[in-house]
C-alpha cells in the first residue's frame, strides 16, 4: 500500500501563503558568499544563513507557521464558544522544540516538548528559556512518540510534528523562496535531511522557482535513512539514536517528506563524520561563521565533490548554528 496515498501534501500555494504569514514573525536571514570556499570547491556557492534565524535555526519558520495557523483555528473556535487550552506539543532533539516552544511564547500558548537523553545540551537549555515544559525519554523515534502520547493524553495539546507535518514543511519551504528571489539562477540546490521536512520543502520551492534546478540532499553515513529509502524506492526507518555529531539529523525520514522525495528530489549523498567536522572548521575558517555539525553536512558534501560540477552556482540552506562548545572537537583542543 502506497503510505501517501491518503496523507496531506503542502502545495507551492501552501508555501506562498506560509510565507506571507510570517512576515513579519521571522528574520530574512541573509545570503553569503566566500571567494575561498569557492575556489576550495570550484562552484560558486550562496549560503542561505538560516543560522541567524530566530532560535539560532531555520526550524522556527515551521515551527511559527504550524502555531499561527492552529491560532487562527483556535480564534474561529472560541468565536463559537469553545473554551480552549492552547497547549502545543512536540518530540525533538532540541532546535524544533526550541523553535515551537518560542512561537508559543510569542503567540501565548503553553509549549510541552518531548527530548531524549542524549539531546545537546545547549538545545535543551534554548527550549527551558524560551519557556517550554520539558518531558525526557529515552532515545529513538519509537521512545519519542509514546511519550509524546503520554503528553496528550495529560494534557489534549495540539501536536506540531518536527518534520511529518504539512504546516511544517510549508514554513519551512520559505527559506528557498527567499534564497531563489535574491538568486533565480542556480544550478543545484542542498540541504542536510534528517526527518526531511527542510529539504521537501525546500524542492517544492525549486522545483516551481527554478524547474532547471537540481535538489539534493545531505546526511551523514551513520544516519543515511534518507539516502537508503531515496536509493531503494522503499522508506526506511532509522532505529535507535544514530552515534552521529550531527545530532539534528538523527530522526527517521517522515511520510510526507519521503512521498515529496519522490516527487522532486534528485538525490542524496552521505559524508563520514571526519568529513563533517572538517566542514565545521571549513566554515568558521573560510566564511567565519560557527555552524552546527548538522549545517556543515551539505559543506561536507560540496568539499568532497559530491554535489554539483565545477563551475555550478550551488545554493546551500545553512540549517542551524547551535552548537554545543563542549564536544566540538577542534574547539575543545581535539584534532579529529
Amino acid at each position: 500500500m502506497d503510505e501517501s496515498a491518503a496523507i496531506d501534501l503542502p502545495s507551492f500555494d501552501d508555501l506562498v501563503a506560509a510565507h506571507g504569514r510570517l512576515q513579519e514573525r521571522v528574520r530574512r536571514t541573509p545570503v553569503m558568499t566566500s571567494r575561498d570556499f569557492d575556489a576550495r570547491v570550484d562552484r560558486q556557492v550562496f549560503f542561505k544563513c538560516e543560522n541567524l534565524q530566530k532560535v539560532g535555526a531555520f526550524k522556527f519558520r515551521g515551527a511559527m507557521n504550524a502555531l499561527l495557523l492552529l491560532e487562527q483555528q483556535a480564534r474561529q473556535r472560541s468565536a463559537g464558544g469553545e473554551t480552549l487550552a492552547r497547549v502545543v506539543a512536540t518530540h525533538s532533539s532540541g532546535n524544533h522544540g526550541a523553535a515551537l516552544a518560542r512561537s508559543a511564547s510569542d503567540l501565548g500558548w503553553r509549549c510541552v516538548v518531548v527530548v531524549p537523553h542524549d539531546a545537546s545540551a545547549v538545545k535543551l537549555a534554548a527550549i527551558e528559556a524560551a519557556g517550554a515544559e520539558l518531558v525526557r525519554c529515552e532515545p529513538g523515534l519509537a521512545a519519542r512518540e509514546a511519550a509524546l502520547a503520554g503528553v496528550i493524553g495529560r494534557t489534549g495539546a495540539a501536536v506540531v510534528h518536527p518534520f511529518d507535518d504539512a504546516r511544517v514543511i510549508a514554513g519551512q519551504g520559505t527559506a528557498t523562496l527567499e534564497l531563489l528571489a535574491e538568486q533565480p539562477a542556480l544550478d543545484v540546490l542542498t540541504t542536510p535531511v534528517g526527518g526531511g521536512g527542510l529539504l521537501s520543502g525546500t524542492a517544492i520551492a525549486a522545483k516551481r522557482m527554478a524547474p532547471h534546478c537540481k535538489v539534493v540532499g545531505a546526511e551523514p553515513a551513520m544516519a543515511d535513512d534518507a539516502a537508503r529509502s531515496f536509493h531503494g524506492g522503499t522508506r526506511v526507518g532509522m532505529q535507535g539514536s544514530p552515534a552521529t555529531i550531527a545530532d539534528g539529523l538523527r530522526g527517521s525520514i517522515g511520510v510526507r517528506p519521503y512521498a515529496l522525495f519522490r516527487q522532486w528530489v534528485d538525490d542524496v549523498v552521505t559524508v563520514s563524520e571526519a568529513s563533517i567536522v572538517n566542514a565545521m572548521r571549513v566554515a568558521l575558517e573560510d566564511l567565519k561563521i560557527l555552524i552546527e555539525p548538522s549545517s556543515a553536512v551539505p559543506l561536507a558534501a560540496l568539499i568532497e565533490g559530491r554535489i554539483g560540477k565545477p563551475g555550478d552556482r550551488v545554493g546551500v540552506i545553512v540549517s542551524g548554528g547551535n552548537v554545543d562548545l563542549s564536544v566540538c572537537p577542534f574547539l575543545a583542543g581535539k584534532t579529529g
